[in-house]
């Protein structure tokens, strides 16, 4: 079965409100089995509803509509609908009896136009609204499907669990269970990535897998469908094992997690703590892990330390280092991630050094960043990294780049 979600509304169009309802609707739907390939929004206009309706037809089996079933002149979906599919609407006394008890629950008069929430779509299955007054209604026409839900998140989604779901799989044919699963990468760029995983991009079917870039990662959604739901993770668990044989070394976790939150649970695994010294950064590495609970018992400490005399005098880089290479450099990076680790105690030191931009520093390009690592017992590595983008982006890429190199070292 084939979906659109249509939301009506024009405050939706004005920004004034988020359409969360059309995320909520097509995540349960796809556990279902109902492909959405299509969502619309359309303001509080009958003309422009109609059309949006008409094309939905042409590509839906099932058109689910949120919002438009209120008490003022301007709530038209269901007299639209109506209309469109050449029928009338009847009040329904079940309705009409629950809205005056919402009334007179809350202690107010039930005005005239209040009834109009009552009409339903003639012959239509009606939904119970448990949690406000505009019931929601299930109709069919011309082999099409039509679900009005009424548009306040805390009324439709009770409504659809309740009452929609059910009679949506009571008319679907054969019911298949779609799975998903987001593994998130760092270190490769989206096109770097997919190049490395082309052909098996180009053989997709099922699963299916859906690359995504966004600040600064890339993550990889692979969605398999199947009646069998244990089958339908057997098949993502097939294509991720060969995803991972190609790029595994840049993957670091799955679905909203970040990489801060990977190390941090890394540290923890392996009971170890940490320090930073960070120049570039401004503290910005240290705020991520001190976000996460349960870090502190593996943060020691850090320093902040934008000037050479705190490089110098705080964190104990040697004078000669910052005369002879300056601050921003290889040689100082390494300083800074041992020297944190000692005046700090911690298993591990890391440090970050370079120029986030606008402008330039010490003959270096904005984009220019040294980070290092020093762990007990091993030889501390200097990663040097060129970024591009805003002052901003520099910053918090590093940060990350931090958390990248420390997954790696702790692997």
């Amino acid at each position: 079965m084939n979906a659109e979600i249509i939301a009506v509304g024009s405050e939706l169009l004005l920004g004034q409100i988020t359409n969360t309802n059309a995320r909520f609707l097509s995540q349960h739907l796809a556990e279902i089995g109902v492909n959405i390939y299509y969502h619309t929004v359309v303001g509080d206009n009958e003309q422009r509803l109609e059309e949006a309706v008409k094309l939905a037809q042409k590509r839906a089996d099932l058109i689910i509509f949120s919002g438009g079933l209120g008490p003022t002149k301007d709530d038209l979906t269901k007299e639209t609908i109506a209309r469109l599919i050449g029928t009338t609407l009847e009040y329904n006394e079940e309705a009409l009896v629950s809205i005056q008890a919402y009334f007179d629950k809350t202690g107010r008069v039930m005005t005239e136009n209040n009834k109009k929430q009552a009409l339903v779509i003639k012959d239509s299955k009606v939904l119970a609204n448990d949690n406000g007054m505009a019931p929601g209604m299930f109709a069919k026409s011309d082999g099409k499907y039509y679900m009005l839900l009424p548009g306040p998140p805390r009324e439709m989604q009770p409504m659809f669990l309740n009452y929609g779901r059910p009679e949506i799989l009571n008319v679907m044919e054969k019911v298949e269970r779609i799975e998903s699963r987001v593994l998130r990468f760092f270190g490769i760029g989206e096109s770097a990535l997919e190049t490395e995983i082309d052909d098996i991009l180009i053989k997709q079917t099922n699963p299916t897998i859906a690359p995504l870039a966004g600040d600064g990662e890339v993550t990889l959604r692979i969605t398999a469908k199947h009646e069998s739901p244990e089958e339908a993770v057997r098949m993502i668990q097939q294509a991720e094992d060969e995803i991972l044989e190609r790029v595994g070394h840049y993957f670091y976790g799955y679905g909203e997690t970040t990489i801060a939150a990977e190390l941090a649970g890394r540290l923890k695994e392996k009971q170890l703590t940490i320090a930073a010294a960070e120049s570039l950064t401004g503290g910005l590495f240290l705020g991520e892990l001190t976000a996460i609970p349960g870090m502190s018992a593996h943060i020691k400490g850090g320093v902040v330390c934008y000037t050479n005399e705190v490089k110098e005098h705080v964190v104990g880089v040697k004078k000669e280092t910052l005369t002879k290479y300056g601050a921003i450099s290889r040689e100082c990076a390494k300083e800074l991630a041992e020297k944190i680790r000692q005046l700090c105690g911690s298993d591990i030191g890391i440090g970050f050094t370079g120029v986030a931009g606008p402008a330039g520093l010490e003959g270096h390009e904005p984009g220019t960043v040294y980070l290092a690592i020093a762990a007990e017992g091993q030889e501390t590595i200097v990663h040097p990294l060129k970024m591009a983008g805003s002052r901003d982006g520099v910053r918090k890429r590093s940060v990350r780049y931090g958390c990248h190199y420390l997954l790696q070292l702790l692997s």
